[in-house]
């Protein structure tokens, strides 16, 4: 019998230098983009002191102490904040995925009656606005200023979003729905029954972005809402930033209080705000890929 020899392909020498180059200059990003997330979380554990008077590079917790946390957490303002930003997060995201799984549906279909004049008004909120203040009207007139409902309604459908969907249903083979429909169901059987366990990734994705973007959103809350206690987390982190802003900018400042809490306490608040994401990313990181690009390749 004859051995089997596997050839290797020898690499010339600028495959080698560039395969170098392209590392290093991957590396170097990696350190750039992690780099200010490890700096807040080092800040974050080191005392307020050390941060004061050493500004620049900091790569690993100095005096280590929880103390900003603790302060943090004492805010009067805070478990309201987290409950009242689950609340939005708990009825908003049904609504989104559901809305966003209907307009996607009726987008990719190809037999609609008056699709063409529907879709244009779809597309056409996507680039277009009333502007700021008669949103603000409307909230109002419709009774829903300061109310966490300011919150959940206008936003219940991105046409981006949508428009992803809409991708990956028209990625799924025509036979399925033909099929179904010879069997005798409707268009909301295909869709519950059919359409969506096929498209679970870029529902997956699509939960994430309306979920990333309800937890980050404050300035809609610091227009609809007037009373403290219904403010989402955002909104009461950003409180306490600007207030330990004005403790640090004042002239009139006590130095202790500047001490005890003023500049490390500002990378606790990010710290707090930023870990219930990226905890939940790698869960569904796996299907960014996946349920974006799902549908965008035909043949």
């Amino acid at each position: 019998m004859k051995k089997s020899h596997s050839t290797k392909v020898k690499e010339s020498r600028g495959d080698r230098i560039f395969s170098w180059v392209n590392g290093v200059i991957l590396i170097l990003l990696c350190i750039i983009t992690l780099y200010p997330i490890w700096y807040v979380l080092c800040a974050s554990f080191t005392s307020n002191t050390y941060l004061v008077s050493h500004p620049g590079l900091l790569l690993w917790p100095h005096e280590f102490t929880t103390g900003a946390y603790g302060l943090a957490l004492t805010h009067p303002l805070l478990l309201s904040g987290y409950k009242n930003i689950l609340i939005v997060l708990v009825v908003s995201l049904p609504v989104n995925i559901l809305l966003t799984l209907f307009t996607g549906y009726f987008l990719a279909s190809k037999k609609m009656m008056f699709k063409p004049l529907i879709q244009f008004l779809i597309l056409f909120t996507m680039f277009f606005s009333g502007g700021m203040i008669p949103a603000y009207l409307n909230i109002r007139d419709l009774g829903l200023y300061n109310s966490l409902w300011a919150l959940i309604l206008p936003g219940a459908l991105s046409v981006y979003n949508s428009i992803i969907c809409k991708t990956a249903i028209e990625g799924l083979p025509d036979s399925l729905k033909e099929s179904a429909y010879i069997d005798g169901a409707n268009d909301l059987i295909i869709l519950f029954k059919i359409v969506a366990p096929l498209i679970k990734p870029t529902l997956a994705v699509l939960l994430l972005y309306y979920g990333v973007g309800h937890w980050n959103s404050w300035f809609n809350a610091s227009i609809y809402l007037k009373d403290n206690d219904k403010l989402p987390i955002q909104n009461i982190m950003r409180a306490i930033l600007i207030a330990n802003s004005n403790v640090l900018n004042s002239a009139a400042a006590e130095n202790d209080q500047v001490n005890q809490f003023a500049e490390a306490i500002k990378y606790s608040t990010i710290v707090l705000t930023t870990v219930p994401v990226l905890c939940i990313y790698p869960f569904v990181q796996k299907y960014f890929v996946k349920g974006v690009m799902i549908g965008a390749v035909k043949g």
